[in-house]
């Protein structure tokens, strides 16, 4: 009879893995993904513009700042300036924003992109 009721107390096998350890596996991956995420924009690879439209499920909780700002030549208060028009809080994640919020942001992103392409291509001939 004892052996019946100390049963539900027992752990269910000594080889299955703490909660709190497979959270953190779990928030260095996000962390990692974040981290090529950002690399791969600072380098060109990835448009700001594109994570904007279809943030992968890492970066639903990256701050709308903290990707503008994973931009080259793009500093917290470019970022805060480029927002205030859109009524956007730098601490909004990218997960919380509506589709218009969405494709307004994008929009200008790709359109200040594709002016800065112009000029850079003005200033090299």
């Amino acid at each position: 009879m004892e052996a019946a009721t100390a049963a539900p107390h027992q752990k269910a096998a000594s080889t299955e893995v703490p909660q709190y350890l497979m959270a953190l596996e779990k928030a260095n991956q996000v962390r990692l993904a974040r981290a090529e995420l950002k690399d791969a924009i600072a380098k060109g690879a990835v448009q700001a513009a594109a994570v904007v439209r279809m943030p992968p499920r890492e970066a639903t909780r990256m701050s709308v700042a903290e990707l503008l700002t994973s931009q080259r030549q793009w500093g917290s208060t470019r970022a805060r300036r480029f927002l205030v028009p859109f009524r956007i809080s730098e601490n909004q994640m990218l997960g919380a924003l509506t589709k218009r919020q969405r494709r307004i942001v994008a929009a200008e992103l790709e359109r200040r992109s594709a002016s800065g392409a112009r000029t850079a291509a003005a200033g090299v001939s």
